[in-house]
């Protein structure tokens, strides 16, 4: 019964030995909500990582769960969007993300507009036994057998798995191409522990010169003891306009303290700064300029302080969501050898593209 928190996962570098943890099942690692399903009958609830409920949101997966699950059932998996784009079908967060709506009628239209499916990765209960306490090669054993009927037309998927790790690796070379965040590897003698860093995951990582165009102060930031919170982030598109593409934020509080005094000198007024000219698409494009408020921000002060666009700095990222970096990304050093007008989107990996569909469905090792 619910509330249940989800099995974690902790970050590895690199398709890790399956040898060297007694066995290892590897599985794509999908962008989506984190989502427990219990069903029992026709009554089914959604809930999220952090155990919140995710029912409302997504009347389209809970009718999916009614008609294509069994009877009585808790799973672990995952909620996603796809869209077709010119590569074919791929996973699209941002997309996702307009799916938490506090409007039923806003609801129902995006349901329909952009239905989202549900991949199952692990089973945790079925009629009156839990699975819990199992390994987890008897927990997919029993999971492909009450879901083989799943063919990989949807809206309920059953995620594919190997113990191959060169297998692995070629998902995760390929798969990102469709939107996937990477692989993730569960020891096959492993119980399902709510809450414990039991998995592991493998993610992208890549570099970047990126161009420091502002910050904004911690939350415990005072005028005696200023800290910064985070450093918002820069490149340089193809008309050379200065595009905000993320920010960094993991610093000690030594940092913090010591950058705010190291940064003092580039603050200018907002009005003499590149986002300054874009004040009249504040409302419009909220995503694109630090400092403006939009429904996923709602009471929260985005204002920032503007800096002249002089350092560069290399940081570390996953991946992009659009023209900006998925999670926040993090500081590696200043690069004061790189001019901040060099900075460019060209720089950046474009995964080659790949059709979702080809990992969803059934003849290519969805039920594996």
């Amino acid at each position: 019964m619910p509330p249940l928190q989800p099995m974690l996962a902790k970050s590895v570098s690199g398709v890790p030995d399956p040898a060297k943890h007694g066995g290892l099942s590897f599985e794509p690692k999908w962008d989506g909500f984190r989502c427990l399903v219990f069903k029992d009958g026709d009554e089914v609830e959604l809930a999220s990582r952090n155990t919140k409920p995710l029912t409302r949101y997504f009347p389209e997966v809970v009718e999916a769960c009614r008609a294509q699950l069994p009877d009585r059932i808790v799973l672990d998996g995952e909620i996603f969007v796809g869209l077709q784009g010119p590569e074919g079908w791929r996973l699209e967060f941002e997309t996702l993300q307009e799916r938490i709506h506090p409007a039923a009628s806003r609801v129902d239209k995006l349901s329909v507009e952009t239905p989202a499916g549900f991949v199952a990765f692990d089973l945790l209960a079925l009629d009156d036994t839990s699975y819990l306490a199992q390994p987890f090669s008897e927990r997919r054993a029993a999971l492909v057998k009450a879901l083989g009927h799943l063919d990989g037309s949807g809206p309920c998927f059953l995620t594919r798995t190997t113990e191959d790790p060169a297998e692995a690796e070629r998902w995760f070379q390929e798969f990102e191409g469709a939107g996937l965040d990477g692989v993730v590897a569960k020891p096959l003698g492993a119980a399902y522990e709510p809450n414990k860093r039991t998995m592991l995951k493998i993610k992208h990582e890549r570099t970047a010169d990126v161009v420091l165009a502002g910050y904004r102060e911690h939350k415990t930031s005072t005028p005696e003891e200023p800290l910064i919170g985070s450093l918002l982030l820069g490149l340089y598109d193809d008309d050379g306009d200065l595009q905000h593409i993320g920010v960094s934020a993991s610093f000690t509080a030594a940092k913090r303290a010591e950058l705010w005094q190291e940064l003092q000198p580039l603050v200018c007024d907002v009005a003499d700064h590149p986002w300054g000219r874009w004040q009249e698409f504040l409302t419009a494009n909220p995503d694109r300029v630090p400092g403006t408020q939009s429904r996923w921000s709602a009471g929260k002060d985005l204002g920032f302080t503007a800096l002249r666009p002089e350092r560069v700095l290399e940081v570390k990222y996953d991946h992009m969501e659009g023209r900006r970096f998925r999670h926040t990304a993090h500081f590696k050093r200043w690069r004061t050898d790189r001019d901040p007008e060099t900075c460019g989107y060209g720089q950046l990996d474009e995964p080659a593209g790949y059709d979702l569909t080809r990992i969803l469905s059934t003849d290519t090792g969805g039920n594996r």
